[in-house]
């Protein structure tokens, strides 16, 4: 019998980890990377045995295949994924394809703003609480990878829109649904609702038993929820109400109820701060709830958190001044969040590569919170042309170590230096990650030096 062919598009974490799984179920599977491997993905790829490309997609070779991983990187409308579609071949994603592999149960999340740090959040308080749980999609290993020799009884999984875009009959146990919020809109014709379809996906299986945990106060999701009315078993989440079932957070209580069964803790006694966090830290408890965790579990788990570098990630204090690294916030709500959550007058970093950003929604907050904007990137103008009136002081570089050094010499004791930047990093670094790391270079360069 010969082997049906997969070709996997992309030779990142998730299509590496889709060729050694398409491998191990019996697959004749050919990789293909437009750009250049990583040199220990090539070292998987020829230790596995399996045949890759790079520089090149040789298109016989992919329009061959019965099946296509694409990495979510690539969009659907490139000229080869519009020809596969055009002859009836099936374009997954890494997660769709991984799926159909394991009978372990799905918890999946996403949201424009707070995926990581809630799929990090309830990944910990699954294992905290001796679940055995593993963590993929856009954070940890591939998914696919994991699923070869099926270890896992949880998977928690953060979800794009690209990666949910390529899923159709992966069926999650858990959604959660953070929040909407134009981003990306570049990749969906700048129309939101085409966006809002993509998040929605998550719901796309829901079952009547399955538990869906979502931001009430995001009217995006409100009103497509009015619209869809799904079946499935809906907990809210509320700044402002009180739902129950659900989860709220008044008078810096957080409240957490789910049957019988409610949990409360106090904010301060977590190691995550601001209003963000709180809806973040809710959606969480509610998904450990819904598995099943009890609230002694939840309570320590969330008095050990460590989040992710790069989200309000403090990155040292000169002369009483505080540096914190946000460099994760790439779209204007991100940013939103990082300045309401200040506690001090605050010189703000922002600038890069804009994404169609409106930055009118920063009005109020900047007024309350920011003294200075330093602007990083080739390109400042709209930033400068939108807040010239707005901010008293402005100042304009293309250096990391300059935009650090012009926040200590502007700020006073007691005051913070925020890295939040609400633009992409591709203008003047790597990714947001290199522009973080710079940041936080540059700051422990003047430490060093006082």
């Amino acid at each position: 019998m010969v082997a049906k062919k997969i070709a996997v598009l992309g030779g990142g974490e998730s299509g590496v980890g889709a060729a050694l799984l398409a491998q191990a179920k019996g697959f004749d599977v050919f990789l293909s990377d437009k750009g250049s491997l990583k040199e220990s993905y090539r070292a998987t790829l020829r230790a596995a045995g399996i045949p890759f490309e790079e520089g090149e997609h040789t298109e016989e070779k992919i329009l061959d295949a019965v099946e296509v991983v694409k990495s979510p990187g690539i969009p659907a409308t490139v000229p080869l994924v519009q020809k596969l579609k055009a002859q009836g071949t099936p374009v997954i994603s890494e997660i769709e394809f991984a799926a159909r592999y394991t009978n372990a149960k799905l918890i999946g999340i996403t949201g424009s703003n707070g995926k990581t740090t809630t799929t990090l959040l309830i990944y910990h308080l699954l294992k905290k609480a001796g679940l055995n749980v593993g963590l993929a999609g856009n954070v940890g290993d591939s998914f696919a990878a994991q699923v070869i020799d099926g270890s896992f009884d949880y998977y928690v999984l953060e979800l794009s829109s690209f990666q949910l875009d390529d899923m159709v009959d992966t069926h999650l146990d858990v959604m959660v649904l953070l929040n909407i919020t134009p981003d990306h809109l570049d990749r969906y014709g700048y129309n939101f609702q085409n966006y809002i379809d993509s998040k929605f996906r998550i719901l796309q299986n829901a079952q009547p038993s399955d538990t869906f945990i979502y931001f009430e106060e995001s009217q995006p999701i409100l009103d497509e929820l009015a619209k869809r009315n799904p079946s499935v078993n809906k907990l809210p989440i509320s700044l402002q109400a009180t739902p129950s079932p659900g989860g709220f957070f008044q008078n810096g209580q957080l409240t957490a109820t789910l049957g019988d069964s409610s949990f409360q803790m106090a904010m301060t006694d977590t190691t995550l701060r601001g209003p963000h966090n709180a809806i973040n830290t809710l959606a969480a408890v509610l998904a450990a709830k819904a598995v099943g965790i009890d609230n002694e579990s939840i309570t320590e788990g969330l008095k050990t958190f460590q989040n992710a570098a790069h989200r309000l990630e403090p990155a040292g204090t000169i002369n009483d001044v505080q540096f914190i690294n946000d460099s994760k916030a790439t779209n204007v709500d991100s940013v939103f969040y990082a300045l309401s959550s200040m506690e001090a007058p605050t010189i703000w970093i922002a600038g890069g590569q804009d994404k169609g950003n409106d930055y009118s929604q920063l009005d109020e907050v900047v007024s309350r919170k920011v003294k200075a904007l330093i602007c990083l990137g080739i390109d400042n103008q709209k930033l400068i042309n939108y807040f010239g009136n707005k901010i008293p002081a402005i100042y304009e570089t293309q250096q990391i170590t300059d935009a650090v050094a012009k926040g200590l010499e502007w700020a006073q004791p007691g005051d913070a230096v925020l890295l939040s930047p609400a633009c992409a990093s591709f203008d003047l670094f790597k990714n947001y990650e290199d522009r973080g790391n710079q940041f936080k270079a540059a700051v422990q360069k003047l430490i060093d030096e006082v």
